[in-house]
């Protein structure tokens, strides 16, 4: 109980009516944003699952098949990626630092790197589809001229699973970002106040480490 006569002790605008202090507030915090990314993992985990089964199972196709993919595109934005991890992490350091400035300008060009993955992504997407390489029924490439082998529409499959999951929590992460950068540019993030974009930051690192594992498996096969 408070002294009579003390003063109450400043409630800090950020601090939840649930928490007891700031550190109770990140701690919970922190504990629910990983418990969310371990349900992420799960996830992917199983759709690599089944990328394996296909391996197994049909290993001349997944090796004709992912030629067609584009290394180039795939490896701008492997690139891409982990540029914005190398930003994300910067901006997380400015915030608990006091430097709202670098925090803004960080944040930014972690936005603009997953737009520009994003961009990639459509250009790739849009030769898939105008040259019939796309999953089950869809798939008709042989209208094209293209000699795929067997069951090539099943590669295409996984692949469009796979790579649009993630580009999905590109999107996301996109949002978040911008919400977390609007509330950086009003200077509600200090040394004593930086958990959502700690959080953040998880999230897009495991994002970025998701595609740093499809980029080999789908387009490096050999």
């Amino acid at each position: 109980m408070r002294p009579q006569g003390a003063e109450p002790h400043p409630h800090p605008s950020y601090l939840q009516h649930h928490f007891d202090n700031r550190e109770q507030q990140a701690s919970a915090a922190k504990l629910g944003m990983w418990v969310f990314l371990a349900t992420e993992i799960l996830m992917f985990s199983g759709l690599f699952l089944g990328y394996f089964i296909i391996r197994m199972f049909y290993p001349e196709m997944v090796l004709g098949a992912h030629e067609h993919l584009s290394k180039t595109a795939g490896g701008i934005n492997t690139v891409v990626l982990i540029t914005s991890s190398f930003t994300m992490a910067l901006g997380v350091r400015a915030a608990q630092t006091n430097n709202r400035k670098q925090c803004v300008w960080m944040l930014a060009l972690t936005i603009l790197c997953a737009g520009i993955f994003m961009v990639v992504k459509y250009f790739e997407y849009s030769s898939k589809f105008h040259h019939g390489m796309l999953p089950g029924r869809f798939y008709h490439a042989y209208d094209f001229g293209y000699d795929l082998p067997k069951y090539a529409h099943v590669f295409f499959g996984i692949y469009f699973t796979m790579t649009g999951l993630h580009g999905v929590h590109v999107l996301v992460g996109m949002g978040v970002l911008t919400w977390v950068l609007i509330r950086a540019k009003r200077g509600e993030f200090s040394a004593e106040y930086y958990t959502p974009v700690e959080n953040v930051g998880l999230y897009w690192h495991l994002v970025d480490l998701v595609w740093i594992f499809l980029f080999p498996l789908l387009y490096l096969v050999k």
